[in-house]
């Protein structure tokens, strides 16, 4: 399994009280799925999508990323699972903007390392081919659309070759043709590299293309779905 979450409880204090975002997960996802974690706003989504990608912890529970339970990891190691195994597409780009989009999309490979110039370009060029922005590269985020600057966080999310990547509402910025073309590249991406793909979303035309569906509502599945 690349994902498994155990009888995941999330809260949050929110003054003198306690919010519950998450009310006893349980959900396995296997490797090369393509998974929607649908739901209203307030649902979960965002919270049950930060703890796959370590940026939160469970209240109680566990969550296991190929095979790693990640509240037992230190700082340290979770963030080399971040860098490492899970790829990150948000719903407002994140590029830098006094970067290129060629030098947005290089910039995990040299936070992880180990790989020449010559090595990132090819694959940064092939990357950039995948995603249609080979024209590009030179560009800065300014001078694109919606559309591209999100393939431009897609082709960094993928440059590392990670197992996993998470989407929080990659479309919500876009107009929905521009929208639906994003997920479809997603999933072409999903069948040509067995990457695993999990993103949330609200919109019933983004959450039709996916194959596995995981409805959430007030913190908990209520339905569980595979195409």
């Amino acid at each position: 399994m690349s994902v498994v979450l155990k009888g995941v409880f999330k809260d949050y204090p929110l003054g003198a009280s306690i919010v519950r975002a998450l009310h006893g997960i349980d959900l396995e996802i296997e490797k090369g799925e393509f998974t929607t974690i649908a739901g209203p706003s307030g649902c979960g989504k965002s919270t049950l999508l930060n703890l796959i990608g370590c940026m939160d912890v469970a209240t109680t529970g566990t969550v296991s990323i190929e095979g790693k339970i990640t509240n037992s990891l230190t700082d340290k190691e979770q963030t080399n699972l971040r860098l490492n195994t899970l790829g990150f597409i948000f719903q407002s780009f994140n590029l830098v903007p006094v970067l290129s989009v060629y030098q947005n999309v290089e910039l995990p490979l040299l936070l992880k390392g180990g790989m020449t110039a010559g090595e990132r370009s090819k694959r940064i060029s092939e990357l950039l081919d995948q995603v249609g922005l080979a024209n590009k590269a030179n560009n800065r985020s300014h001078e694109l659309s919606g559309g591209q600057r999100q393939r431009v966080a897609i082709a960094r999310a993928l440059v590392t070759e990670p197992k996993i990547v998470l989407a929080d509402e990659p479309t919500a910025n876009l107009d929905s043709e521009t929208g639906q073309n994003i997920i479809e590249l997603m999933r072409t991406l999903n069948s040509k590299q067995k990457t695993t793909f999990i993103f949330s979303s609200h919109d019933p035309k983004v959450i039709e293309h996916a194959r596995r569906i995981v409805r959430l509502q007030d913190g908990r599945v209520i339905e569980d779905v595979r195409k």
